[in-house]
């Protein structure tokens, strides 16, 4: 297995301590989330992440509630937005009342959390009530679902990929044990073929967030658009700011992808990707070139600088 390098990767088990490996880690996941949330503290930062995190939760926690295991999956492609969803979304699996939880007391159904209400959103925000799919079940299953022992998962890789995010998402779906189905070409395309060998599947957990291309519209809960696989995008992360992201990624000590500590902001392929140069050292701007780590960047606007589209 792929070392990741830069912080302290959850445990693997032998799958003896625990009726399924991804139980196991789940737990240890759900763990570090709860530490930090109730650890106190007077930093704004770290406070805002905590206030996105209950948000999140309560929305993957509606998609457990919406769906069984094996009609979800993840858009997942290494880079840090999707990153953090993925350790939400593990971290949120032991709590759910919809599923069965062999290696403890199942939680009570007073633990389900409803779709975040108006006040739960970032105090900077004011958005209205998300709409409701009309397609989706108003009723949860009437027995807790089994829990899975994988977590599904789609990788569309650009043209040119980084053989360092390659080599990421290799590491990750491994330690976060990932049933990866990894694809090419246009998204279109690639969900067209994904749907096609996943009949099952019926909405994708999606890391895009408002200051993404076509994000600024996006709700927790939105069906693809007309001519699309017809799918359900839920969008946990959709009000999170990069420094948020950021903050969740170094206070819970998650590893990351090494691109972002070479000044890579956002990630896409070679082709297209660049050192953000908001990060660039000013006394190395004649001469050499040396760009700091993206988690020192602060604004949301400057993130895609170093994207060509």
């Amino acid at each position: 297995m792929a070392t990741l390098q830069n912080g302290s990767a959850p445990p693997r088990t032998n799958g003896d301590a625990a009726p399924n490996e991804l139980e196991a880690l789940c737990l240890h996941l759900k763990t570090k989330v709860e530490t930090f949330l109730d650890a106190p503290t007077d930093d704004e930062l770290l406070n805002s992440v905590k206030n996105q995190i209950i948000v999140a939760r309560g929305v993957i926690d509606e998609a457990l509630r919406r769906y069984r295991p094996d009609e979800l999956s993840i858009s997942y492609n290494g880079g840090k937005d999707c990153l953090v969803l993925l350790i939400l979304i593990l971290a949120s699996l032991p709590s759910s009342s919809h599923l069965q939880h062999p290696s403890s007391t199942p939680p009570s159904t007073a633990q389900a959390s409803a779709t975040p209400q108006q006040s739960e959103l970032h105090p900077s925000e004011s958005r209205p009530s998300e709409p409701q799919p009309q397609s989706e079940p108003s009723q949860p299953p009437t027995a807790p679902q089994p829990f899975p022992d994988k977590l599904q998962a789609l990788y569309i890789r650009p043209p040119q990929p980084f053989a360092e995010v390659d080599a990421f998402v290799a590491a990750t779906t491994k330690t976060y044990q990932l049933d990866l189905t990894t694809t090419a070409g246009a998204m279109k395309a690639a969900l067209t073929a994904y749907l096609r060998g996943r009949p099952d599947v019926r909405a994708v957990f999606v890391g895009t967030r408002r200051t993404d291309p076509h994000g600024a519209d996006l709700s927790f809960f939105d069906e693809t658009d007309p001519g699309w696989p017809r799918l359900v995008r839920v969008h946990p992360v959709i009000d999170w700011h990069y420094r948020e992201v950021w903050g969740f990624i170094r206070a819970l000590g998650i590893p990351y992808c090494p691109l972002y500590d070479m000044g890579y902001t956002s990630l896409g392929g070679t082709d297209d990707t660049h050192p953000n140069p908001a990060l660039q050292d000013q006394a190395d701007r004649v001469g050499g070139q040396h760009f700091r780590p993206a988690y020192e960047l602060t604004e949301d606007r400057e993130e895609r600088l170093g994207r060509d589209r």
